[in-house]
């Protein structure tokens, strides 16, 4: 009997905790399609340009990108592989570049990075700055976590290199979450001062204030900037600094798939002819 009571209450238990975590959720992410999904997806490079372009004007002042190197903008895969401007009103041609380290594009976006690279002088130990390279990890825009809390009402804005990845429905997630403010606060939300009514955010609440309005930034490639493409483009970008590699590890696993079909068939035409003249 006290046995019972005891799974009675465990199963009990994890009910309420179940609602209580459904209650916390938000809601389900509008699914939207993306060139880059599916085995054989690739990466629309104009859109993570222009998700660059408003990572880098609008969420780099709270947000860093701690796990990405400026070199892996000009690697094979990323948004400026081998793209060098000639000066015309197209914006340049495509060559390619011997090194990613010496791409020109990604050399000019280091060198006017707005934070700089804060190392410790091995002579004397102290904190010295310098201009980023394109072989550096992107500085971040505080020195530590509670340095950001402190200038973000006790928030910590998240490092955006992995946020796809570490979220529920990922690209799905962030850009229904960029489109997801709303002035009509449901009765059972409580929003503290500071705070925004997000319904994709759990519990609704969320510290962040609407980032994207229709004419935020001028796209350089012409693209008209409405909410709902930037929040399309600046998805996309950090789909890619996620996995700038994914697009050379897709074309990998083809070729794998490829190699392994052929081999099955060479084997079982080898089994043909060792056994064609034995009887079973």
């Amino acid at each position: 009997m006290k046995m019972t009571r005891i799974i009675a209450a465990a199963v009990a238990a994890l009910g309420l905790a179940a609602t209580a975590h459904a209650a916390g959720d938000g809601k389900k992410p509008e699914h939207h399609h993306w060139h880059h999904a599916g085995p054989f997806g690739t990466f629309d490079r104009d859109a993570v340009q222009r998700g660059f372009q408003i990572y880098t004007e609008v969420c780099s002042s709270c947000h860093g990108l701690a796990f990405l190197s400026f070199r892996n903008l000009g690697e094979e895969g990323g948004p400026f592989y081998g793209y060098i401007p000639d000066g015309d009103d197209h914006g340049g041609h495509h060559v390619q570049a011997v090194n990613a380290n010496d791409n020109p594009i990604v050399m000019q976006i280091a060198a006017n990075w707005r934070f700089p690279v804060v190392e410790i002088d091995p002579e004397t130990g102290d904190p010295i700055e310098r201009a980023p390279r394109a072989s550096d990890r992107f500085p971040g825009p505080f020195p530590n976590d509670a340095a950001a809390r402190a200038s973000n009402g006790g928030a910590l804005p998240p490092d955006l290199s992995l946020i796809v990845k570490a979220r529920s429905h990922g690209a799905d997630y962030l850009r229904s979450l960029m489109l997801g403010y709303s002035d009509e606060i449901p009765e059972d939300v409580n929003i503290a001062p500071g705070q925004y009514y997000n319904e994709y955010f759990p519990g609704g609440a969320i510290a962040m204030p609407p980032q994207l309005i229709e004419g935020l930034v001028e796209y350089s490639d012409g693209t008209e900037a409405t909410v709902e493409q930037m929040a399309e483009d600046i998805t996309v970008f950090l789909a890619w600094a996620a996995d700038p590699h994914m697009e050379a590890r897709k074309r990998m696993g083809a070729m794998v798939l490829i190699f392994l079909f052929l081999f099955a068939v060479v084997l079982y035409l080898a089994y043909r002819q060792v056994w064609a003249n034995v009887k079973h």
